[in-house]
């Protein structure tokens, strides 16, 4: 199945779509995980074209709805895992991706007060929904609460693309376009960033003089 070319996302689509359609609900799970694990896997249309298996027959809406919101309970918890465990690392022997411990405090402090709105909010927000498990895991956010509020955030999400995929069948590709604006506000997020990122490496870093 052709996608349109002139989305963004059009080839990560397609490799969604030939992934569901060789493998079936695993591929579903497979994809929801990764979605959610920070890996750049747009699970609306992972969700809208299960949906569209369902009008074909293929699985039924409460197989899809398992496989996609397993894979993202899975994904989630791996990446609150890395948050979790990889606290010391970030803050101290990463240079990379360097939290301070002052900024660290700021993050614990805000997940203290807001944390629970904080998670269950951003899980139904596109793009800001597969990141947010990796602050609440550097929070150290107690992780039978960050699942529940991530499992209550999630729900929405992927009942309502699947049941959105069955019942505009083979126009769910229409449907994805219509959601293509969330793919420029990837790229955008992304190079702010980035650009953000060089901002502050060169505050931290500044040129030598050219006596040194």
């Amino acid at each position: 199945m052709l996608l349109p070319q002139a989305s963004l996302t059009g080839p990560i689509v397609e490799f969604c779509v030939n992934v569901i359609n060789d493998t079936g609900l695993a591929g579903v799970f497979l994809l929801m995980g990764a979605g959610s694990a920070c890996i750049p896997i747009p699970s609306e249309a992972v969700m809208l074209f299960a949906g569209f298996t369902v009008s074909e027959g293929h699985h039924t809406l409460l197989e899809i709805f398992i496989a996609g919101f397993l894979g993202n309970m899975v994904g989630s918890w791996l990446t609150y895992a890395i948050g979790y465990y990889g606290r010391v690392d970030l803050m101290e022997r990463n240079k990379l991706i360097h939290v301070s411990p002052d900024r660290l405090a700021r993050v614990d402090g805000w997940f203290q007060r807001h944390g629970d709105v904080t998670v269950l909010v951003c899980r139904v927000i596109p793009l800001v929904r597969a990141f947010i498990s990796l602050p609440a895991g550097l929070a150290k956010m107690p992780f039978w609460r960050f699942t529940w509020l991530t499992a209550l955030g999630s729900l929405p999400w992927v009942v309502g693309f699947g049941l959105l995929g069955r019942a505009v069948g083979d126009e769910w590709e229409k449907w994805r376009e219509h959601l293509s604006i969330l793919d420029y506000i990837v790229v955008a997020a992304i190079v702010a960033l980035v650009v953000y990122w060089l901002y502050k490496r060169s505050k931290r870093d500044p040129a030598p003089s050219p006596g040194n």
